[in-house]
């Protein structure tokens, strides 16, 4: 495991280091052919060779997953990292992403709050990118909800970016979330970084759900990686001259899944992946407790059911841990 983690520490490119340890074998190898020169790396990647990469785990108090220990949905994909580095835990079970666009309008943020609070409340996982924009709503959403939260990172799990999210990364790891990232403790966020980052988000997860997204960047490429590993992909459509919602349209004209409200959201993540595994077995309810606080009676109005079909349905949430209600007035918890 050191030699995998000394290879990791010298900042070489993921395709790249799929080719070295491809050609030559073992990352025992491929180091042994860097040192005496049968390998070319630049001079900044060689002067790494004298760097302790265990002593960099220690010091940003990650743990390293190899390839083999990873969760099955990514350990088993043909470009998984041969190491991940891992502050926290990482959930096992289906995960959702939700990813979208850095410039984010104010509805993309709310819309993207919204869901990653209803998928959180229903017990999966939400992981994104921690990034401005869609990313980060995604993830306040989930941990107001009480969720957990994975930070798939483009630099080092010990850097917080963008810096403004330092808090946000730590509140991942209060909630019992994880950040993670194929790149050593200190690498700096540089733009090369973030586009293999992207396969690690859709490894992760059994759907993926894009907010808002032009028509370039790495909600598009999430998506599409998704897509060539067999995920399900969802999209929110948007106004047709928008421009960040171009991305979305133009998923949905290929064939990804229009998603609507959260109501839709709920459903169709159930049928792809189960019930949830908080016991959430009622999107039509929840959806309607997401907009707020209500009555037994408006309940039964906005479901246009009965008082006792109701109160039967508020029961099971409140016995899931889901939902409470008082004197009448019904809420999530």
């Amino acid at each position: 495991m050191r030699d995998r983690v000394m290879l990791a520490t010298l900042g070489l490119h993921p395709a790249r280091v799929r080719r070295l340890l491809s050609d030559w074998g073992s990352a025992a190898a491929v180091l042994r052919a860097i040192r005496i020169g049968q390998i070319d790396v630049a001079p900044s990647v060689r002067d790494r060779l004298g760097v302790d990469g265990d002593e960099l785990v220690r010091q940003s108090g990650a743990t390293v997953l190899p390839r083999e220990k990873c969760p099955a949905g990514l350990g088993e994909l043909p470009d998984a990292p041969d190491v991940l580095f891992v502050r926290g835990h990482v959930p096992a079970g289906p995960s959702v992403a939700i990813v979208g666009t850095r410039a984010a309008t104010a509805y993309g943020l709310e819309v993207a709050q919204r869901f990653g609070r209803a998928v959180g409340r229903a017990g999966w996982p939400v992981v994104s990118g921690l990034a401005r924009g869609i990313d980060g709503a995604a993830h306040r959403g989930c941990l107001e909800a009480g969720g957990i939260a994975v930070g798939v990172l483009g630099c080092g799990v010990d850097v917080a970016y963008p810096p403004e999210h330092g808090a946000l990364m730590q509140d991942v790891l209060n909630g019992g979330g994880a950040i993670l990232s194929e790149y050593a403790a200190g690498s700096p966020p540089e733009p090369w970084r973030f586009p293999p980052r992207n396969r690690i988000i859709s490894g992760l997860a059994s759907v993926v759900v894009v907010v808002e997204a032009g028509v370039k960047g790495g909600a598009l490429i999430t998506a599409a990686r998704a897509l060539e590993q067999g995920r399900l992909v969802l999209a929110v459509p948007g106004d047709i001259d928008r421009p960040t919602s171009r991305g979305c349209n133009l998923l949905i004209r290929d064939g990804a899944h229009p998603v609507l409200d959260v109501d839709d959201l709920l459903t169709s993540l159930t049928f792809a992946m189960g019930d949830p595994p908080a016991g959430r077995t009622d999107p039509p309810l929840v959806s309607l407790l997401e907009g707020g606080d209500q009555t037994i009676e408006e309940l039964a109005v906005g479901l246009e059911t009965t008082y006792a079909d109701v109160l039967r349905r508020v029961g099971r949430l409140e016995v899931a841990g889901i939902a409470r209600s008082t004197d009448g007035v019904v809420m999530l918890r």
